[in-house]
């Protein structure tokens, strides 16, 4: 896209600087190439900046609402990330679909189940703990994570793991997630 927005704007300019020298009326291609280029320069100016990201320890989240897991406490998660406009990337251990499913389930199988896009669900490889991917992907996005895991065994390793307002907690109960008191600030304020 950026490219071609700067092919255009070079076009367009290169086509305003001949009529300009040359005394001649902007004809042929240069008032479209003008208007696109100058409809991609407002464009590429006044782009949305893209959601803070938040991750997700889904294989955590699984049982925020009882014993037993749960996908639709996953959800309830995802939506109360999206609900506070923040993008949801959910991380799941290899075996997670065992536990929902009965069956090995890849990310795009957990991505149509929690209507997100494939590229917000991952699932860590068999015999490979999410955790570390799940805090690779914090500490390289500066998200915070959405878990109850306290990740005691990784904080050597990551330091984001010792950073308490890093760790958001929370429990699902009638179907909605709740977050620590205060977590939406903070996950806004860490993600951004």
């Amino acid at each position: 896209m950026r490219i071609i927005a700067g092919l255009l704007v070079g076009l367009g300019a290169l086509a305003a600087l001949w009529s300009y020298l040359n005394d001649a009326p902007l004809t042929g291609l240069a008032i479209p190439l003008g208007v696109a280029a100058f409809g991609l320069i407002l464009g590429l100016l006044w782009r949305r900046k893209p959601p803070a990201r938040v991750i997700i320890d889904g294989s955590n989240v699984l049982y925020w609402a009882g014993e037993q897991p749960d996908l639709n406490s996953v959800r309830a998660v995802v939506d109360q990330a999206a609900a506070m406009g923040l993008q949801p990337v959910v991380w799941f251990d290899a075996n997670a679909g065992y536990l929902v499913a009965d069956r090995y389930l890849n990310p795009a199988a957990f991505a149509q189940l929690l209507r997100l896009p494939l590229r917000q669900v991952f699932v860590a490889p068999r015999g490979t703990p999410a955790d570390p991917l799940i805090l690779d992907s914090a500490t390289l996005l500066g998200a915070p994570v959405i878990t109850n895991d306290r990740y005691r065994d990784w904080q050597e390793q990551y330091p984001i793991a010792r950073q308490p307002d890093r760790l958001i907690r929370g429990l699902v109960s009638n179907g909605t997630a709740r977050l620590t008191p205060q977590a939406p600030a903070r996950l806004v304020s860490a993600a951004a």
